[in-house]
C-alpha cells in the first residue's frame, strides 16, 4: 500500500479513537471540587471534552454511547503530581546517574517516566528541573501523541547562583540582574511553563528580585525552594508563588518570624495576585525508615517500564542497600519535625499541593503520588477531601488551567481516573488505578494498560 495512503488510514483511525463518545456509569464521582460526592454518576464524554455528568436517573446515555461500567468504583479527576523529575528514576547516586545518563534522558528515561506517571493516574504533571532540549523535546512529544505521558509544565534548568559542579547542564547560575532576567527571558522563549528558582538566599537580593520581576512580567509562576528561614523570608518578600519542601533540615518548627511572614502574605491572597502555594513534599522523608526497614516495595516491576535491562540493573544495584544511602542519614531527624511543620503550614493558611519529588532515590514515578496522599490523610490528618483537591483542583488553579481540566465538570477535558472501592474511606486504594483516561483516551482499564494507546 502507498505510503500516502498508509498515513491516510493513520490519521483516519487517530481521528476516530479522539471522536469517541463514551459514558463513564455507576460509580460514585469526586469531581474535584470539594462537594458532596455524586452517587450512581453519569459522565459524558464526547472526544475529548465532558460535556454532562449527573445520576443514572436523571442523566440518560445516548445511543451510539461506548459504555464503560464504573459500578463498584471512585470516579475522580486524573492526579496531578506537583513535583516530578524526569530525568531521575530512584537511582541512589546522582554522582554517577548524571554524567552516565545525560545522553539517554531524551529517548529513554524521560518518556519512560513520563509512562509511568500516567499509569499511575497521574494526568498532569509538573517537571521541575531538567536540561532545556531534553525538556523541550518531552513537552512537544506528548503533547503531540508522539509518546504517552501526562500533560506536562517544565521548567527547564533550575536558576540559582551558581550551579553545583558537574550539573551545569541542567542549572543555570546568574550573574547579575541583567543576566538574571536575560536566563528568564531564554526559558520563556524556550516554552518553559515555569521558573524554577533554588538557592535564592545565595543570590543577590537584586539578582532574586529579578528573576521572579521578568517571570511575573512574562506570565510565568515562580517556584523556590524553603530549605532554609532566609529563603523563605526572602522568597515571601520578592513574590515566589510556590514554595517547594517543608525544609529547615532537623529544626522542630518553622520560627516565628517566618510564620509572621507567612500570615501577613496569605492574608493578602486576592491582592497579591492570590493564595501562596505550597509542595511539602513529605512522604519519602516519614517512609524512609519504613522502606529501609521494609524495602519489597522497591521490588515492583511497574517502575521498569521503558527502561532498559541495563538500567533496570545499575538502578536496583543503586539501591540494593537503604540503609547505607548517604541521601538519607539525616531523614530520621527530620521526620518528627514533618507533622508540626504541615499544622503550621495549615495554620498560616496557605494552599497546600501534592508533589513527591518523584523520581528521587527510591521513590519510584509508579508509586511516589499515592504514597503522599497516603501519608497526608493518615499520618498528617489532612482530611481526604482536602487531599484530593491538592491532587486535582488546586494545582490547575495555581497554573491557570482550572478552565480546562483538573476536575469533572461539564465543559473540561476528559482527564479521568476510577478505582475499585471507596478512596474517601481508604485513600490507599490510589496504589492500584484501575481505569485512566486523558483527554478522552483510555490508557489503562481494569488495572492493565491499553497497549494499543501506549
Amino acid at each position: 500500500m502507498p505510503i500516502r495512503i498508509c498515513l491516510c488510514l493513520l490519521i483516519l483511525m487517530c481521528a476516530n479513537v479522539m471522536a469517541q463518545q463514551t459514558a463513564l456509569v455507576g460509580g460514585t464521582l469526586v469531581d474535584g471540587l470539594g462537594g458532596t460526592p455524586i452517587r450512581n454518576s453519569v459522565i459524558l464524554i464526547d472526544g475529548d471534552n465532558i460535556t454532562a455528568t449527573g445520576t443514572q436517573s436523571e442523566l440518560a446515555v445516548p445511543e451510539g454511547y461506548q459504555v464503560i461500567s464504573t459500578e463498584g468504583m471512585t470516579v475522580m479527576p486524573g492526579l496531578w503530581e506537583m513535583h516530578a523529575h524526569l530525568m531521575l528514576n530512584g537511582h541512589s547516586d546522582y554522582g554517577h546517574w548524571h554524567p552516565a545518563y545525560k545522553d539517554r534522558l531524551e529517548d529513554e528515561i524521560m518518556p519512560a517516566s513520563a509512562v509511568q506517571l500516567l499509569l499511575a493516574g497521574i494526568t498532569t504533571a509538573r517537571d521541575l528541573g531538567a536540561p532545556l532540549d531534553e525538556s523541550i523535546s518531552i513537552k512537544r512529544r506528548v503533547e503531540s501523541g508522539e509518546i504517552p505521558g501526562p500533560r506536562l509544565f517544565v521548567s527547564g534548568p533550575f536558576i540559582q547562583h551558581q550551579p553545583y559542579p558537574g550539573t551545569e547542564n541542567y542549572r543555570w547560575g546568574v550573574n547579575g540582574e541583567r543576566d538574571a532576567r536575560a536566563k528568564v527571558r531564554r526559558l520563556h522563549e524556550a516554552g518553559m511553563d515555569v521558573i524554577k528558582m533554588v538557592d535564592q538566599d545565595e543570590m543577590t537580593r537584586a539578582e532574586a528580585t529579578a528573576v521572579v520581576d521578568e517571570a511575573h512580567k512574562l506570565g510565568l509562576k515562580v517556584v523556590g525552594h524553603s530549605h532554609r528561614p532566609e529563603e523563605i523570608r526572602l522568597g515571601l518578600e520578592i513574590g515566589v508563588d510556590n514554595f517547594e519542601h517543608t525544609g529547615l533540615a532537623a529544626a522542630p518548627e518553622y520560627p516565628e518570624s517566618v510564620m509572621t511572614a507567612l500570615k501577613e502574605r496569605t492574608a493578602t491572597g486576592r491582592v497579591r495576585g492570590g493564595p501562596l502555594y505550597w509542595t511539602p513534599t513529605v512522604e519519602g522523608l516519614w517512609n524512609y525508615d519504613y522502606t529501609r526497614d521494609n524495602p519489597e516495595a522497591l521490588d515492583n516491576n511497574c517502575w521498569h517500564r521503558g527502561l532498559q535491562p541495563d538500567t533496570i540493573a545499575d538502578i536496583q544495584q543503586s539501591i540494593a542497600h537503604p540503609g547505607r544511602l548517604l541521601y538519607f542519614q539525616l531523614t530520621p531527624k527530620r521526620k518528627p519535625t514533618l507533622k508540626r511543620k504541615i499544622q503550621q503550614l495549615r495554620e498560616a493558611g496557605v494552599v497546600l499541593m501534592i508533589g513527591t519529588d518523584s523520581g528521587i532515590p527510591m521513590k519510584f514515578h509508579c508509586q511516589s503520588t499515592w504514597n503522599e496522599m497516603e501519608v497526608w490523610v493518615n499520618v498528617m490528618g489532612i482530611p481526604v477531601m482536602e487531599t484530593i483537591q491538592a491532587a486535582t483542583y488546586w494545582p490547575s488553579k495555581f497554573m491557570g488551567v482550572e478552565e480546562q481540566w483538573g476536575t469533572v465538570v461539564p465543559g473540561r477535558l476528559a482527564d479521568i481516573i476510577a478505582v475499585k472501592g471507596d478512596v474517601l474511606r481508604h485513600i490507599a486504594l490510589l496504589q492500584d488505578v484501575d481505569f485512566v483516561m486523558k483527554g478522552g483516551v483510555v490508557y489503562k482499564q481494569n488495572g492493565q494498560p491499553v497497549e494499543e494507546n501506549l
